[in-house]
């Protein structure tokens, strides 16, 4: 099996290197990540100036590596296209340090770039760890190849990545089982504090409290918050393909 690793946390991330590392006894492993954190930069490419990639030396492994100076998106689509001389048979994104839940993996790079292998037709998960603050991740790169195999051999459906969130654990043993879950809704509130920079003029920085409301128990954010790692199977066709008729039937009659 080949194996494209990427994530959005950067080529040095303990997340990257623990996942890559386990996914060695599955098969080949390639890395090819963001030179610097890439976090929340969503599905972004880069279109405006040149991308750069440079192969190193990938902690203590032998693990043939890149880092490219763009986005995650920008990774997967380069190491396929370019820099990997075979299509990997497999796309794994993570371990990112926070957890990628609810309508948030609209905005996480560590999912897009398990979109942009998906978008390229090769099977792809997404693996996130609870703990934004957490350096050890050595049970969640057990638990994410354990996860790997099984999809991999299981065969993760067309046009769909699966987003998996760990808790946090020191051990397989912390977790209370593994929960298929559907997206839940995470609502912030105060996203921006007002800051005035040195010479008075304001800007704007990006915060935001979490609402706390009523969790359904089938989410992954119930399913994290209960100590089960979550599975949430995303279909990456956006298509409300039950509507069609009915904006059909608006008939824009102007147009004509």
């Amino acid at each position: 099996m080949k194996i494209l690793v990427s994530n959005d946390d950067g080529i040095s991330s303990k997340g990257l290197y623990s996942l890559a590392k386990n996914l060695q006894e599955l098969g080949k492993v390639y890395v090819v990540a963001p030179e610097n954190n890439q976090s929340a930069t969503g599905h972004a490419i880069t279109m405006h100036q040149p991308l750069r990639a440079k192969k190193i030396k990938f902690f203590d492994t032998s693990i043939d590596a890149w880092w490219v100076s763009g986005t995650p998106a920008d990774c997967i689509k380069l190491g396929i296209e370019s820099l990997l001389k075979d299509r990997p048979d497999i796309v794994v994104s993570g371990i990112n340090k926070g957890e990628n839940l609810g309508n948030d993996v609209l905005y996480s790079g560590t999912v897009s770039a398990a979109i942009e292998g998906c978008i390229f037709g090769i099977p792809s998960l997404a693996f996130s760890y609870e703990d934004y603050y957490e350096e050890e991740f050595a049970a969640a790169g057990i638990i994410a190849k354990e996860i790997t195999q099984r999809a991999f051999s299981e065969g993760i459906p067309h046009n769909t990545v699966l987003n998996v969130n760990i808790p946090k654990c020191s051990a397989k043993e912390d977790i209370n089982g593994i929960s298929i879950t559907k997206l839940g809704v995470k609502k912030y509130k105060n996203n921006f504090e007002e800051r005035t920079d040195p010479i008075g003029v304001p800007y704007y920085w990006l915060a935001g409290d979490l609402i706390n409301s009523e969790i359904e128990k089938d989410t992954d954010i119930f399913a994290l918050r209960n100590k089960y790692v979550s599975v949430t199977p995303i279909n990456i066709d956006l298509t409300h393909y039950s509507l069609i008729e009915k904006i059909k039937s608006w008939k824009f009659d102007t147009f004509k």
